[in-house]
Protein backbone atom coordinates (compact mmCIF):
# COMPACT_ATOMS: atom_id res chain seq x y z
CA UNK A 1 0.00 0.00 0.00
CA UNK A 2 2.90 2.90 1.00
CA UNK A 3 4.60 1.72 -2.41
CA UNK A 4 1.64 2.44 -4.61
CA UNK A 5 1.16 5.27 -2.75
CA UNK A 6 4.72 6.00 -3.35
CA UNK A 7 4.43 6.05 -6.91
CA UNK A 8 1.11 7.66 -6.89
CA UNK A 9 2.90 10.98 -5.42
CA UNK A 10 5.80 10.91 -7.81
CA UNK A 11 3.24 10.50 -10.93
CA UNK A 12 1.39 13.65 -9.79
CA UNK A 13 5.25 15.74 -9.43
CA UNK A 14 5.74 14.51 -12.81
CA UNK A 15 2.64 15.42 -14.46
CA UNK A 16 2.85 18.64 -12.75
CA UNK A 17 6.19 19.50 -13.82
CA UNK A 18 5.13 18.51 -17.42
CA UNK A 19 1.74 21.08 -16.80
CA UNK A 20 4.12 23.54 -15.94
CA UNK A 21 6.87 23.44 -18.54
CA UNK A 22 3.55 23.37 -21.14
CA UNK A 23 2.55 26.68 -19.58
CA UNK A 24 5.43 28.45 -19.38
CA UNK A 25 6.38 27.12 -23.27
CA UNK A 26 3.10 28.34 -23.91
CA UNK A 27 3.57 31.96 -22.56
CA UNK A 28 6.95 32.15 -23.95
CA UNK A 29 5.49 31.65 -27.19
CA UNK A 30 2.50 34.36 -27.03
CA UNK A 31 5.19 36.80 -24.93
CA UNK A 32 7.32 35.84 -28.47
CA UNK A 33 4.72 36.53 -30.96
CA UNK A 34 3.09 39.58 -28.87
CA UNK A 35 6.65 41.18 -29.24
CA UNK A 36 6.79 40.41 -33.06
CA UNK A 37 2.89 41.73 -33.45
CA UNK A 38 4.24 44.98 -31.37
CA UNK A 39 7.12 45.67 -33.61
CA UNK A 40 6.62 48.58 -36.07
CA UNK A 41 7.00 48.19 -39.35
CA UNK A 42 9.69 50.27 -41.07
CA UNK A 43 7.66 53.62 -41.81
CA UNK A 44 8.84 55.71 -44.61
CA UNK A 45 6.05 58.11 -45.41
CA UNK A 46 4.10 60.15 -42.62
CA UNK A 47 1.36 62.38 -44.10
CA UNK A 48 -0.88 64.79 -41.63
CA UNK A 49 -4.08 66.29 -42.50
CA UNK A 50 -4.53 69.44 -41.28
CA UNK A 51 -8.03 69.90 -41.96
CA UNK A 52 -10.08 72.84 -41.86
CA UNK A 53 -13.47 73.11 -39.61
CA UNK A 54 -14.01 76.23 -39.11
CA UNK A 55 -17.53 78.19 -39.38
CA UNK A 56 -17.40 78.79 -42.70
CA UNK A 57 -17.79 75.10 -43.61
CA UNK A 58 -20.62 74.89 -43.35
CA UNK A 59 -20.84 76.94 -46.28
CA UNK A 60 -22.60 75.44 -49.55
CA UNK A 61 -20.70 74.31 -52.49
CA UNK A 62 -22.16 72.96 -55.58
CA UNK A 63 -23.84 69.71 -54.48
CA UNK A 64 -22.97 69.94 -50.99
CA UNK A 65 -22.35 71.87 -47.42
CA UNK A 66 -18.23 71.91 -48.22
CA UNK A 67 -17.57 70.08 -44.54
CA UNK A 68 -19.55 67.51 -45.95
CA UNK A 69 -18.11 67.32 -49.62
CA UNK A 70 -14.16 67.64 -47.84
CA UNK A 71 -15.41 64.92 -46.18
CA UNK A 72 -16.30 62.47 -48.44
CA UNK A 73 -13.28 63.20 -50.72
CA UNK A 74 -10.80 63.56 -48.32
CA UNK A 75 -12.14 59.70 -46.76
CA UNK A 76 -12.21 58.39 -50.07
CA UNK A 77 -8.12 59.77 -50.76
CA UNK A 78 -7.54 57.80 -47.25
CA UNK A 79 -9.20 54.45 -48.95
CA UNK A 80 -6.48 54.91 -51.64
CA UNK A 81 -3.74 55.33 -49.38
CA UNK A 82 -4.25 51.59 -47.64
CA UNK A 83 -2.42 50.21 -51.21
CA UNK A 84 0.64 51.87 -49.89
CA UNK A 85 3.16 50.20 -47.39
CA UNK A 86 5.30 51.88 -45.17
CA UNK A 87 2.34 55.20 -44.50
CA UNK A 88 1.36 56.32 -41.54
CA UNK A 89 -1.73 58.59 -41.21
CA UNK A 90 -2.27 61.43 -38.52
CA UNK A 91 -5.37 64.35 -38.09
CA UNK A 92 -5.04 67.72 -37.17
CA UNK A 93 -8.34 70.19 -37.21
CA UNK A 94 -8.60 73.43 -36.33
CA UNK A 95 -11.59 75.87 -36.08
CA UNK A 96 -13.52 72.55 -34.16
CA UNK A 97 -13.91 73.47 -30.44
CA UNK A 98 -14.75 77.41 -29.89
CA UNK A 99 -17.35 79.43 -31.37
CA UNK A 100 -16.08 81.69 -34.22
CA UNK A 101 -17.41 84.95 -32.28
CA UNK A 102 -14.30 83.52 -29.19
CA UNK A 103 -11.70 84.19 -32.28
CA UNK A 104 -10.06 81.50 -30.09
CA UNK A 105 -6.61 81.60 -32.28
CA UNK A 106 -5.26 78.37 -30.21
CA UNK A 107 -8.50 76.30 -31.81
CA UNK A 108 -6.11 73.50 -32.77
CA UNK A 109 -5.45 70.04 -31.69
CA UNK A 110 -4.46 66.50 -33.34
CA UNK A 111 -7.71 64.59 -32.72
CA UNK A 112 -5.72 61.28 -34.41
CA UNK A 113 -2.26 61.05 -33.93
CA UNK A 114 0.32 58.89 -36.00
CA UNK A 115 0.02 55.29 -35.55
CA UNK A 116 -0.16 51.94 -37.86
CA UNK A 117 -3.55 51.33 -39.00
CA UNK A 118 -5.59 54.17 -38.38
CA UNK A 119 -7.53 54.38 -41.67
CA UNK A 120 -10.77 54.01 -40.27
CA UNK A 121 -9.98 56.02 -37.11
CA UNK A 122 -9.63 59.14 -39.09
CA UNK A 123 -12.42 58.70 -41.17
CA UNK A 124 -14.50 57.94 -38.23
CA UNK A 125 -13.44 61.21 -36.51
CA UNK A 126 -13.42 63.28 -39.73
CA UNK A 127 -17.62 62.16 -39.60
CA UNK A 128 -18.12 63.59 -36.32
CA UNK A 129 -16.11 67.05 -36.40
CA UNK A 130 -18.65 70.04 -36.48
CA UNK A 131 -17.40 73.66 -37.91
CA UNK A 132 -17.34 76.07 -35.38
CA UNK A 133 -14.31 78.57 -35.18
CA UNK A 134 -11.93 81.10 -36.64
CA UNK A 135 -8.24 79.99 -38.69
CA UNK A 136 -5.51 79.38 -37.16
CA UNK A 137 -3.63 78.10 -39.88
CA UNK A 138 -0.01 79.46 -38.33
CA UNK A 139 -0.90 78.09 -34.50
CA UNK A 140 -1.62 74.44 -36.57
CA UNK A 141 1.19 74.63 -38.59
CA UNK A 142 3.37 75.30 -35.67
CA UNK A 143 1.96 72.95 -33.56
CA UNK A 144 2.15 70.16 -36.33
CA UNK A 145 5.92 70.02 -36.20
CA UNK A 146 5.33 68.22 -32.75
CA UNK A 147 2.98 65.91 -34.15
CA UNK A 148 5.61 64.22 -36.14
CA UNK A 149 7.19 61.15 -34.00
CA UNK A 150 11.61 61.24 -34.18
CA UNK A 151 12.37 59.17 -36.80
CA UNK A 152 15.19 59.45 -39.38
CA UNK A 153 14.87 58.00 -42.47
CA UNK A 154 11.42 59.28 -43.05
CA UNK A 155 9.89 61.82 -45.32
CA UNK A 156 7.26 63.96 -43.10
CA UNK A 157 4.71 65.43 -45.53
CA UNK A 158 1.94 67.79 -44.64
CA UNK A 159 -1.21 67.88 -46.51
CA UNK A 160 -3.47 71.61 -45.91
CA UNK A 161 -7.15 71.72 -46.84
CA UNK A 162 -8.43 75.37 -46.24
CA UNK A 163 -11.53 77.09 -47.62
CA UNK A 164 -9.86 80.77 -45.95
CA UNK A 165 -6.98 82.69 -45.50
CA UNK A 166 -5.35 82.99 -41.92
CA UNK A 167 -7.43 84.86 -39.44
CA UNK A 168 -4.82 85.30 -36.89
CA UNK A 169 -1.69 87.12 -35.97
CA UNK A 170 0.58 84.59 -37.27
CA UNK A 171 2.46 84.22 -40.62
CA UNK A 172 2.00 80.65 -41.91
CA UNK A 173 4.30 81.30 -44.66
CA UNK A 174 7.31 81.96 -42.95
CA UNK A 175 6.66 79.27 -40.11
CA UNK A 176 6.45 76.68 -42.98
CA UNK A 177 9.65 77.85 -44.71
CA UNK A 178 10.96 77.30 -40.89
CA UNK A 179 9.81 73.80 -40.74
CA UNK A 180 11.60 73.23 -44.06
CA UNK A 181 14.89 74.89 -43.06
CA UNK A 182 14.70 72.63 -40.47
CA UNK A 183 13.80 69.55 -42.20
CA UNK A 184 11.47 68.80 -39.93
CA UNK A 185 8.52 68.64 -42.54
CA UNK A 186 9.29 68.24 -46.77
CA UNK A 187 7.27 71.57 -49.10
CA UNK A 188 3.67 71.29 -47.32
CA UNK A 189 0.68 70.78 -49.90
CA UNK A 190 -2.26 73.42 -49.85
CA UNK A 191 -5.43 72.64 -51.04
CA UNK A 192 -7.83 75.71 -51.20
CA UNK A 193 -11.44 75.25 -51.57
CA UNK A 194 -14.25 77.12 -53.06
CA UNK A 195 -12.19 79.92 -54.63
CA UNK A 196 -8.54 80.95 -55.36
CA UNK A 197 -6.38 81.54 -52.20
CA UNK A 198 -2.94 81.24 -54.11
CA UNK A 199 -2.36 85.22 -53.49
CA UNK A 200 -2.13 84.42 -49.64
CA UNK A 201 -1.14 80.31 -49.38
CA UNK A 202 0.96 79.47 -52.28
CA UNK A 203 4.21 81.20 -50.16
CA UNK A 204 2.91 77.80 -47.36
CA UNK A 205 3.59 75.32 -50.16
CA UNK A 206 2.94 73.96 -53.25
CA UNK A 207 -0.60 75.40 -53.74
CA UNK A 208 -3.30 73.73 -55.54
CA UNK A 209 -6.78 75.13 -56.36
CA UNK A 210 -10.03 73.27 -55.76
CA UNK A 211 -12.75 75.65 -56.88
CA UNK A 212 -15.18 73.00 -57.83
CA UNK A 213 -15.88 69.25 -56.33
CA UNK A 214 -14.17 67.53 -59.32
CA UNK A 215 -11.11 69.83 -58.61
CA UNK A 216 -11.28 68.95 -55.50
CA UNK A 217 -11.00 65.20 -56.01
CA UNK A 218 -8.37 65.74 -59.05
CA UNK A 219 -5.94 67.48 -56.56
CA UNK A 220 -6.20 64.93 -53.89
CA UNK A 221 -5.14 62.24 -56.77
CA UNK A 222 -2.47 64.67 -57.88
CA UNK A 223 -0.99 64.57 -54.16
CA UNK A 224 -0.91 60.94 -53.92
CA UNK A 225 0.64 60.21 -57.46
CA UNK A 226 3.01 63.20 -56.21
CA UNK A 227 4.02 61.47 -53.11
CA UNK A 228 3.93 57.83 -54.00
CA UNK A 229 5.15 57.64 -57.57
CA UNK A 230 9.28 56.78 -58.66
CA UNK A 231 10.01 60.07 -59.76
CA UNK A 232 14.18 60.45 -59.61
CA UNK A 233 16.58 62.49 -60.70
CA UNK A 234 20.33 62.93 -61.29
CA UNK A 235 22.81 66.16 -61.77
CA UNK A 236 25.45 65.89 -64.63
CA UNK A 237 27.84 68.43 -64.53
CA UNK A 238 29.44 68.14 -67.68
CA UNK A 239 32.89 68.95 -68.68
CA UNK A 240 35.13 70.26 -71.45
CA UNK A 241 34.69 67.06 -73.61
CA UNK A 242 31.10 66.83 -72.70
CA UNK A 243 31.61 64.14 -69.77
CA UNK A 244 29.50 64.20 -66.58
CA UNK A 245 32.95 63.56 -64.68
CA UNK A 246 32.60 67.00 -62.66
CA UNK A 247 32.11 66.37 -58.98
CA UNK A 248 31.62 66.97 -55.35
CA UNK A 249 30.12 70.76 -55.77
CA UNK A 250 27.75 72.23 -53.69
CA UNK A 251 24.59 72.52 -55.38
CA UNK A 252 21.45 74.59 -53.89
CA UNK A 253 17.55 73.65 -55.47
CA UNK A 254 15.17 76.85 -55.39
CA UNK A 255 11.68 76.47 -55.65
CA UNK A 256 11.93 78.88 -58.94
CA UNK A 257 8.07 80.24 -58.08
CA UNK A 258 9.00 81.91 -55.08
CA UNK A 259 12.89 81.58 -55.00
CA UNK A 260 12.77 79.55 -51.11
CA UNK A 261 15.77 77.20 -50.91
CA UNK A 262 14.90 73.56 -50.80
CA UNK A 263 17.80 71.60 -51.03
CA UNK A 264 21.33 71.78 -50.69
CA UNK A 265 23.73 68.75 -51.83
CA UNK A 266 27.09 67.91 -52.13
CA UNK A 267 27.23 66.71 -55.59
CA UNK A 268 28.35 62.87 -55.08
CA UNK A 269 29.56 60.36 -57.59
CA UNK A 270 28.14 56.79 -56.87
CA UNK A 271 29.74 53.44 -56.46
CA UNK A 272 29.12 52.81 -60.07
CA UNK A 273 31.17 56.00 -60.53
CA UNK A 274 28.05 58.21 -61.74
CA UNK A 275 25.77 61.06 -60.32
CA UNK A 276 23.83 59.99 -57.65
CA UNK A 277 20.14 59.50 -57.45
CA UNK A 278 18.18 62.63 -56.15
CA UNK A 279 15.19 62.31 -54.68
CA UNK A 280 12.97 65.92 -55.31
CA UNK A 281 9.40 67.43 -54.61
CA UNK A 282 8.12 66.59 -58.16
CA UNK A 283 5.49 69.47 -58.00
CA UNK A 284 8.42 72.18 -58.31
CA UNK A 285 9.65 74.29 -61.03
CA UNK A 286 13.15 74.38 -60.07
CA UNK A 287 16.26 77.07 -60.27
CA UNK A 288 19.55 75.22 -59.66
CA UNK A 289 22.93 76.60 -58.90
CA UNK A 290 26.22 74.93 -58.45
CA UNK A 291 28.48 76.89 -56.47
CA UNK A 292 31.40 76.62 -58.25
CA UNK A 293 33.67 79.51 -59.59
CA UNK A 294 32.13 81.65 -60.66
CA UNK A 295 28.94 80.02 -60.07
CA UNK A 296 26.72 77.98 -62.69
CA UNK A 297 22.98 78.69 -62.79
CA UNK A 298 19.99 76.87 -64.42
CA UNK A 299 16.23 77.51 -64.51
CA UNK A 300 12.83 76.05 -65.50
CA UNK A 301 14.08 72.75 -64.35
CA UNK A 302 11.14 70.30 -64.12
CA UNK A 303 10.80 66.81 -63.84
CA UNK A 304 9.15 64.37 -65.23
CA UNK A 305 7.10 62.23 -63.07
CA UNK A 306 7.15 58.36 -62.67
CA UNK A 307 10.74 58.60 -64.54
CA UNK A 308 14.36 58.57 -64.04
CA UNK A 309 15.19 62.75 -65.20
CA UNK A 310 18.67 63.92 -65.79
CA UNK A 311 19.52 67.33 -65.59
CA UNK A 312 22.53 68.29 -67.29
CA UNK A 313 24.86 71.38 -66.43
CA UNK A 314 28.42 72.68 -68.42
CA UNK A 315 30.90 72.66 -65.86
CA UNK A 316 34.09 72.87 -67.13
CA UNK A 317 36.88 73.28 -64.38
CA UNK A 318 40.34 74.14 -64.00
CA UNK A 319 43.04 74.86 -61.23
CA UNK A 320 44.87 77.54 -59.90
CA UNK A 321 47.35 77.22 -57.57
CA UNK A 322 49.85 80.33 -56.41
CA UNK A 323 53.23 80.00 -54.71
CA UNK A 324 56.59 81.20 -54.17
CA UNK A 325 59.59 79.65 -56.20
CA UNK A 326 60.89 78.03 -52.97
CA UNK A 327 58.96 75.99 -50.03
CA UNK A 328 59.79 78.12 -47.45
CA UNK A 329 58.90 81.14 -48.34
CA UNK A 330 57.74 83.86 -46.26
CA UNK A 331 54.48 84.11 -48.20
CA UNK A 332 52.06 81.99 -46.51
CA UNK A 333 48.98 83.60 -46.16
CA UNK A 334 48.80 86.34 -49.25
CA UNK A 335 45.55 87.08 -50.79
CA UNK A 336 44.95 86.74 -53.95
CA UNK A 337 42.02 88.19 -55.99
CA UNK A 338 40.74 86.58 -58.79
CA UNK A 339 38.76 88.03 -61.42
CA UNK A 340 37.06 86.64 -64.71
CA UNK A 341 39.28 88.51 -67.57
CA UNK A 342 38.72 92.67 -68.37
CA UNK A 343 35.86 92.31 -65.26
CA UNK A 344 35.92 93.94 -62.40
CA UNK A 345 33.39 91.52 -59.73
CA UNK A 346 35.57 89.59 -57.73
CA UNK A 347 35.60 85.82 -58.16
CA UNK A 348 37.28 84.48 -55.93
CA UNK A 349 39.88 85.24 -52.70
CA UNK A 350 42.32 82.29 -52.68
CA UNK A 351 45.46 82.40 -50.78
CA UNK A 352 49.12 81.35 -51.55
CA UNK A 353 49.76 76.89 -51.48
CA UNK A 354 46.21 76.52 -52.26
CA UNK A 355 44.76 74.79 -55.01
CA UNK A 356 41.53 76.45 -55.89
CA UNK A 357 39.27 75.07 -58.81
CA UNK A 358 37.64 77.80 -61.08
CA UNK A 359 35.89 77.65 -65.07
CA UNK A 360 37.56 76.89 -67.34
CA UNK A 361 38.59 80.90 -68.86
CA UNK A 362 41.17 83.24 -68.55
CA UNK A 363 41.55 85.47 -65.05
CA UNK A 364 43.20 88.35 -64.03
CA UNK A 365 44.90 87.88 -60.69
CA UNK A 366 45.91 91.05 -58.09
CA UNK A 367 48.51 89.11 -55.37
CA UNK A 368 47.99 91.37 -52.13
CA UNK A 369 51.86 91.33 -51.59
CA UNK A 370 54.02 94.62 -51.38
CA UNK A 371 54.04 95.56 -53.85
CA UNK A 372 50.77 94.37 -55.32
CA UNK A 373 51.36 92.53 -58.31
CA UNK A 374 49.26 92.19 -61.26
CA UNK A 375 48.81 89.00 -63.65
CA UNK A 376 46.56 89.35 -66.48
CA UNK A 377 45.43 86.90 -68.82
CA UNK A 378 46.03 83.60 -66.71
CA UNK A 379 44.22 80.68 -68.23
CA UNK A 380 42.61 77.78 -66.67
CA UNK A 381 42.05 74.50 -68.42
CA UNK A 382 40.05 71.40 -68.28
CA UNK A 383 41.40 69.24 -65.37
CA UNK A 384 44.81 71.21 -65.28
CA UNK A 385 46.46 73.16 -62.47
CA UNK A 386 47.88 76.71 -63.89
CA UNK A 387 51.02 77.23 -61.57
CA UNK A 388 51.92 80.48 -60.56
CA UNK A 389 55.03 81.31 -59.02
CA UNK A 390 56.27 84.86 -57.77
CA UNK A 391 60.05 85.27 -56.26
CA UNK A 392 60.66 84.93 -53.15
CA UNK A 393 60.47 88.31 -51.15
CA UNK A 394 63.16 90.22 -49.18
CA UNK A 395 63.02 92.52 -46.06
CA UNK A 396 63.61 96.00 -45.73
CA UNK A 397 64.47 96.62 -42.17
CA UNK A 398 63.81 100.92 -41.76
CA UNK A 399 65.26 102.30 -39.24
CA UNK A 400 63.70 105.78 -38.54
CA UNK A 401 65.93 106.95 -35.65
CA UNK A 402 63.47 109.68 -34.40
CA UNK A 403 59.77 109.21 -35.26
CA UNK A 404 58.08 111.15 -38.20
CA UNK A 405 56.10 110.72 -41.06
CA UNK A 406 56.92 108.81 -44.49
CA UNK A 407 55.95 106.49 -47.10
CA UNK A 408 57.80 103.85 -49.39
CA UNK A 409 57.68 103.88 -53.12
CA UNK A 410 58.48 101.38 -55.71
CA UNK A 411 60.81 102.24 -58.13
CA UNK A 412 59.22 100.85 -62.10
CA UNK A 413 60.82 102.09 -65.46
CA UNK A 414 62.00 105.39 -63.82
CA UNK A 415 58.35 106.09 -62.03
CA UNK A 416 57.71 106.38 -58.35
CA UNK A 417 54.68 104.23 -57.61
CA UNK A 418 53.67 104.39 -54.04
CA UNK A 419 52.69 101.55 -51.96
CA UNK A 420 53.16 101.64 -47.97
CA UNK A 421 52.57 104.65 -45.48
CA UNK A 422 55.49 104.00 -42.27
CA UNK A 423 54.08 103.66 -39.30
CA UNK A 424 54.82 107.05 -37.60
CA UNK A 425 54.56 105.57 -33.58
CA UNK A 426 57.42 102.69 -34.40
CA UNK A 427 61.05 104.07 -34.62
CA UNK A 428 61.69 100.84 -37.01
CA UNK A 429 59.64 98.22 -39.22
CA UNK A 430 60.11 95.23 -40.77
CA UNK A 431 58.51 95.64 -44.56
CA UNK A 432 58.30 92.00 -46.71
CA UNK A 433 58.77 93.31 -50.33
CA UNK A 434 59.08 91.42 -53.67
CA UNK A 435 62.63 92.07 -55.30
CA UNK A 436 63.17 95.61 -56.91
CA UNK A 437 63.88 99.36 -56.20
CA UNK A 438 62.50 101.20 -53.69
CA UNK A 439 62.95 104.43 -52.46
CA UNK A 440 61.77 105.92 -48.96
CA UNK A 441 60.38 109.55 -48.18
CA UNK A 442 60.20 110.44 -44.50
CA UNK A 443 60.57 113.36 -42.47
CA UNK A 444 60.91 113.55 -38.87
CA UNK A 445 57.92 114.74 -36.85
CA UNK A 446 59.93 117.27 -34.84
CA UNK A 447 60.89 119.04 -38.03
CA UNK A 448 58.94 122.31 -39.00
CA UNK A 449 60.11 122.44 -42.77
CA UNK A 450 59.25 120.72 -45.99
CA UNK A 451 62.71 120.71 -47.09
CA UNK A 452 64.18 118.72 -44.34
CA UNK A 453 62.25 115.75 -46.63
CA UNK A 454 64.77 112.72 -46.68
CA UNK A 455 65.05 110.31 -49.83
CA UNK A 456 66.50 107.07 -49.50
CA UNK A 457 66.79 104.55 -52.67
CA UNK A 458 67.81 101.17 -51.42
CA UNK A 459 67.81 97.46 -53.17
CA UNK A 460 65.19 94.20 -51.82
CA UNK A 461 66.47 90.70 -53.37
CA UNK A 462 64.94 87.91 -52.75
CA UNK A 463 65.58 86.07 -49.42
CA UNK A 464 67.73 88.54 -48.22
CA UNK A 465 67.60 91.20 -45.50
CA UNK A 466 68.09 95.36 -46.22
CA UNK A 467 68.39 97.77 -43.57
CA UNK A 468 67.99 101.58 -44.51
CA UNK A 469 69.04 103.32 -41.56
CA UNK A 470 66.70 107.34 -42.32
CA UNK A 471 69.00 108.85 -39.16
CA UNK A 472 72.10 108.45 -41.23
CA UNK A 473 71.09 110.27 -43.92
Amino acid sequence: MQKIISMLKQYLKTTFLLIVCLVSYSMLGWSQKSISMNKAEPIHTRILFIFDASNSMWGDWQSDKKIHIANRLLSKMIDSLEQYSGVELALRVYGHQKDFRLYDCNDTKLEVPFGPNNFERIKQKLKSISPKGTTPIGQSLLAAQYDFPSTEDVRNVIILITDGIEECQSDPCEISRSLQRQGIILKPYVIGLGKDFSLDLSCIGTYIDATSESAFDKALTVIVEQIFNKTTCQVNLIDANGKPIETNMPISFFDEKDNNLMYNYIHTMNARGVPDTLLLNTMLSYRIKVHSLPPVEVSGVKLNVGTHNIIPIDLPQGSLSVKSVTKNSRYQYVPVIVRKQGEQEIVNVQYFNQIEKYLVGKYDLEILCLPRLYINDVEIKQSSTSNIKIPDPGVAIIKKGNLGFGSLFVVRDGHDEWIYNLRNEDSSESILLLPGNYKVVFREGLEYQTTKTKEITFVVKSNTTSTVNVSQY
